[in-house]
């Protein structure tokens, strides 16, 4: 379950904007994360891979009928590694009734859904995002900034994980294409 916070700051519109790039790179620092786990194709999954889904459901069954209840849903998917917002489990979920509780079967068809639709955000939201630590405007990003931002935003990627992402995409100055970056990782 999320808990949101609110507080009340005054803050001027530089600083709105900068924490919406914040916001923004969170994000893609958490897209990479989520490109590093498991593989999420729609169709034939492993056995493994469906042991981890069941698994993973029953955990959230507290009566053992092999059913949770539709406000679990968002939280077996999170449990998954997903990264579902309310209105994108609301959307999958609005035809069931508020009280009602789901099977595993019926549970299934939205992780497959929202494990298919989970970048919602596009490698134009990302470049956006980082082409405000552009400073020269070219289209680089320094790898040292790109390392700091990768390994202390959002979901924290490890040194050894950010050597891999930037392996071969550093140029003979320390600076990175952003934009190759960004559709490399969304690559897969």
């Amino acid at each position: 379950m999320r808990i949101l916070l609110f507080f009340y700051l005054p803050i001027s519109r530089g600083d709105v904007i900068h924490l919406k790039i914040i916001q923004i790179v969170c994000t893609f620092v958490h897209f990479i994360q989520l490109l590093s786990c498991e593989s999420r194709k729609m169709a034939n999954y492993t056995e493994d891979q469906m042991a981890e889904f069941q698994e993973a459901f029953h955990l959230f069954d507290n009566r053992g009928d092999g059913k949770i209840h539709v406000s679990q849903i968002g939280d077996a998917l999170r449990a998954l590694g997903q990264n579902p917002t309310e209105s994108d489990v609301k959307k999958y979920t609005h035809q069931h009734k508020p009280d009602e509780r789901v099977s595993f079967e019926v549970f299934l068809p939205i992780y497959q859904q929202i494990s298919k639709t989970r970048s919602a955000d596009t490698a134009d939201d990302f470049i956006e995002g980082l082409r405000h630590f552009d400073k020269d405007g070219n289209g680089y990003i320094s790898s040292a900034e790109l390392r700091h931002l990768l390994t202390t935003l959002g979901e924290k990627l490890t040194d050894d994980e950010v050597e891999q992402l930037l392996q071969g995409q550093e140029d003979s100055q320390g600076n990175v294409n952003y934009e190759e970056f960004v559709r490399m990782v969304m690559s897969g």
